[in-house]
């Protein structure tokens, strides 16, 4: 019985091994004109042969196999390509305000600190105090993150005061 399902096994993975081969350009092509510096072209290609590895035992071929691969293919990509459009670019604020500041401006030189203090923040509350620094309502902020304003006006106070102590030890 384990031998039937090995050499089973074995001739699935050589079929798809075989269609892989015959299909690889269209792979690739479809991968190409997806690819970005954040979602590299092996990145996708790599992701697509996964999937479609896991879904070619259930290949009913009720359409061309070629088909098939275009459909998975771009689908992969495009989840890919959303995933990626969410991702927000992070940016060090500590460059972006050295851009944009003299260096001999006591105000300056307090604000460069400011942004030194908040990038040392987890990624929450280095949200909540950009948006707060921004000038967004607590109920702006709620919204945003997807907090409670009460959490968000808790939170706030707490890397008010985590900002204070790290000013006081520099």
């Amino acid at each position: 019985m384990r031998e039937r399902t090995t050499e089973a096994n074995n001739l699935i993975e050589q079929e798809f091994l075989s269609v892989i081969r015959e299909y690889e350009r269209v792979i690739y092509k479809v991968c190409y004109l997806y690819a970005t510096p954040n979602a590299p072209l092996n990145d996708l290609y790599q992701d697509v042969i996964l999937n479609l590895w896991k879904a070619f035992p259930k290949f009913r071929k009720e359409c061309k196999i070629s088909t098939w691969i275009y459909r998975i293919a771009l689908n992969t990509c495009i989840s890919f390509y959303r995933k990626e459009k969410n991702v927000p670019e992070i940016v060090s604020l500590t460059e972006e305000i050295d851009r944009t500041v003299e260096t001999h401006d006591p105000i300056n030189e307090m604000l460069r600190q400011l942004y030194r203090m908040i990038n040392q923040l987890g990624q929450l509350d280095k949200s909540i105090i950009l948006l707060y620094l921004e000038d967004k309502s607590y109920e702006e902020i709620a919204e945003i993150t997807g907090l409670t304003v009460t959490n968000v006006a808790t939170k706030l106070s707490r890397i008010k005061d985590k900002l204070k102590r790290m000013k006081k030890e520099e």
